[in-house]
This record gives structure tokens, sequence and C-alpha cells, in this order.
């Protein structure tokens, strides 16, 4: 047997993947680019080598590819610098196979994560992605020989940074995440990554009346989830209707003709989608889709609203995969709240694409038809389709939040005040 060598092996820029998780969404596909001049230009400054830079939007034409498993991967609102990142990498022996990261765990077992390491939870750390991650080439390569020999145990992908992490931990076979506190996500001297925002400034938010907002119900929900969006955040929506199977007049709701299903509402998606470019509605430039019981801040999404143009086809949300290994497609998950642009519903509804029932999974079918027609599936990390206590507190997509779902084991007045409220609401039209 070999010992193992010692002596570090020095890495230079020209060893060095740079995965940048762009999207292929105008917006983000500029600021990905942005992302690439400014590394390339360091690289230039150092003279060190040039390393390879991939926008992931560009790696393929394929919708899962937000799914890959890249070398050092980072977000389009992560600052790299370049030399403080040679020098991190440098205290790792580039012939072994290394994980690193922020670490992130959970605090509790966590219905997004299926309860993994229920019973001891804070024992498993997953990468923060606004820090950016880093494999090193050994781990990378037995990795992809994997992935063409084995199939994924779940046709799901939902959170992908803790799904990459369990992969890669291979029930105790592979490493586990080693921390680098010079990945980070707030400013210190000593940091090769920083990380800016999930909330950019684009300019003045959206107005109210450029945002229409479609709440789905139900009479059973009338007297207990109704209430609740009463009193956090209907106020700050311009138009809203309550779509329900009964028409109720103390609240309003409205009756689509739709029968009420114990799950999927596609038939009632459907419908909303029909009514929003009818004659009936004012002509609203976005359609917000949320549940009864999603808690949203309208505020920042309309903050958010304004990087995007309402022109292209966008929808925005969440983002879940199912079936991504085979070719399968991209959804923005209902509870979390789904954000569609006219131009994407418009086309949506001209395809022909349709539910294959009324109680079919609706974020799904939407995916499944945006897909079809090569409408990609804008993520932000800033919506949520869980609790808050089903996420690791230190996440900073948490501490600017446009939404979290479900009401079960909290009090959801209090939630959306703690982590959706600003503190100084402003007097917008």
């Amino acid at each position: 047997l070999r010992s193992r060598r010692e002596v570090k092996i020095e890495t230079g820029l020209d060893e060095l993947v740079i995965v940048i998780q762009s999207q292929r969404n105008s917006y983000h596909a500029r600021r990905g680019g942005q992302r690439k001049v400014e590394i390339l230009q360091q690289a230039a400054t150092l003279g060190q080598g040039v390393p390879v830079i991939i926008l992931l939007h560009e790696l393929s034409e394929y919708e899962g590819v937000w799914s890959i498993l890249p070398m050092i991967n980072k977000s389009e609102e992560t600052t790299v610098t370049l030399a403080a990142v040679l020098q991190v990498l440098s205290r790792y022996q580039v012939q072994e196979e290394w994980f690193l990261g922020r670490r992130l765990h959970d605090n509790e077992a966590s219905i997004i994560h299926h309860y993994a390491f229920s019973e001891d939870p804070i024992s498993f750390g997953y990468p923060d992605p606004a820090a950016g991650w880093a494999l090193s080439a050994p781990l990378l390569q037995r990795l992809a020989e994997r992935l063409q020999h084995e199939n994924l145990k779940s046709d799901f992908t939902i959170d992908l940074k803790h799904e990459i992490a369990l992969y890669i931990w291979e029930e105790g076979n592979g490493p586990k995440l080693t921390a680098v506190p010079e990945f980070c996500t707030e400013q210190r001297d000593d940091c090769a990554t920083t990380f800016t925002t999930y909330l950019p400034n684009c300019g003045d938010p959206v107005l109210k009346k450029d945002v229409f907002v479609a709440v789905k119900t139900c009479r059973k929900f009338h007297s207990e989830r109704v209430p609740v969006v009463k009193a956090t955040w209907e106020k700050d929506a311009g138009l809203l209707e309550y779509y329900s199977d009964v028409p109720d007049a103390s609240i309003p709701t409205i009756s689509l003709g739709v029968p009420n299903t114990e799950r999927g509402h596609c038939g009632k998606t459907f419908a909303i989608l029909r009514r929003f470019l009818s004659q009936t509605l004012p002509k609203a430039d976005w359609l917000l889709i949320v549940d009864d019981d999603t808690l949203i801040s309208l505020p920042r999404l309309r903050r958010l609203l304004r990087c995007y143009d309402p022109t292209e086809a966008v929808i925005l949300g969440e983002r879940y995969g199912y079936g991504l290994v085979q070719k399968g497609y991209s959804y923005s998950t209902g509870g979390a709240g789904m954000v569609l642009s006219r131009t994407a519903v418009s086309r949506l509804l001209s395809s022909g694409c349709s539910c294959y029932s009324d109680d079919a999974p609706d974020d799904m079918v939407l995916g499944r038809c945006f897909t079809a027609l090569r409408v990609p599936i804008t993520h932000s990390p800033l919506f949520h389709q869980a609790r808050p206590n089903d996420y690791p507190e230190t996440l900073i997509s948490m501490h600017q939040a446009i939404s979290f779902h479900k009401h079960w084991n909290i009090n959801p007045v209090a939630v959306y005040r703690d982590w959706l409220q600003d503190a100084q609401p402003r007097d917008e039209l």
C-alpha cells in the first residue's frame, strides 16, 4: 500500500471549475453573466491561471440541469474572492474526497427532509447554498460514475442542498460536509465567499394594482383559515378574490363551478387562470395563486417582481422537481405561492395543456405544461412550502422570506408578525 502523501499540492485557478447557479429567466441570466465577468476580472488581476466558469442555464437545455452536482457551486448573488478561495482549498489534500461548505443543520426533525435523522437532527450537516460549496475532483468523479449506474431513491427533488448531502454521505460510505468558516453569508475580512441578498433592489416595487391575488379555499375553512388571511396580509393586496366551492357573501367568496377536492385542486386552478384572462377582472401584469393557509408578504413580493419582465412568460416560486434524472420536469410548489405573468398564463391556456382530472396536483400539472412549452420554472429561495420551524434559523432566506405555508402546530398570526411583517410598513399605491 502506498502511504498517504502529506505534501500539499497547490491549487491553481486553472484547476477550478466554478458553477454559477444561473437560471434561464432573463433577469437571472443577466445576473449570472455579471458574476462571471467579475470572477474573470479577478483572475486576470491575480495572474494565476483562469478557472472554468459555467453558467448553469447555459450548460444544457434540459429543465432539470439545476439538480446536477458541480465542483464549486455558488448562487448568482454569491461573491467570490478568488485569492481567498485558493488559500482555503490549499488546506485540503486534492487527491482525497472533500465536501466543503457553510454547515446548516436541522434543529428538529423536518417534514421537508422526510424526518431524516429524527433522533438527532443536529448531527447531519448540509451546505448553505448562499455561501457556496465545493467538491474535490476525486469525489466528483466517483459521484458521476455512481449516478450512471444507480437509480435515485426518490423521484422528487424538494430540498437540493439536503438531498445532495445525503447522496454524498451515502449511508456513511462517503464524506460528511466539512464546515469551512471562510464560506460566509455575511461580510468578514477572512471570507472567501460572501452573499448579497435574495431580495435585490431593482427599483420601486410594482404597484398593488399590478398583482392580482387568488386565494383558494373551501367551505370547511371559511371560519378557520380565511380569518387568518384577513388578520394578516389581506390588507396589503390591491386586487384579491377568494375562490371556494360555495359562495359566501360574508367573506366574500366566489364559486367557480368546480367541486371541492380533497387534494390536487387542478380544476379550480385552471378556472382561476381562465378568469384572470377574462374581461371580468381588471387587467393585471401578475397573478399570485395561494392556499388559504399560505402566509405571505405582499410588499416584499412586489419589490421582487420589479426585477422581472411581465411581458416574458414567467412562473416564479419555490422550485421542486419530479423525475429529473429521467427527463422529468420542475414545478413551482403551490403552498409557497405561485406567481405567473399574464404572458405565461396566456401561453399556457392557448397551448391546450390542461388537467387530467379536477383533483390532479395543480402545481405539478402546471410544471409539466410549462416544461412542454419550454418556459423555465424560476426559483426564489424566499418562497417556503413549510413553516419557519421546518428550516434552520441560520438560513439566510428565512430572514427575507416572502412566504411560509401551513398552520399546523403554530400560531399563524404570530408567525406572520415575526417573519413576514415589515417593521415600518409603507403606504404604497
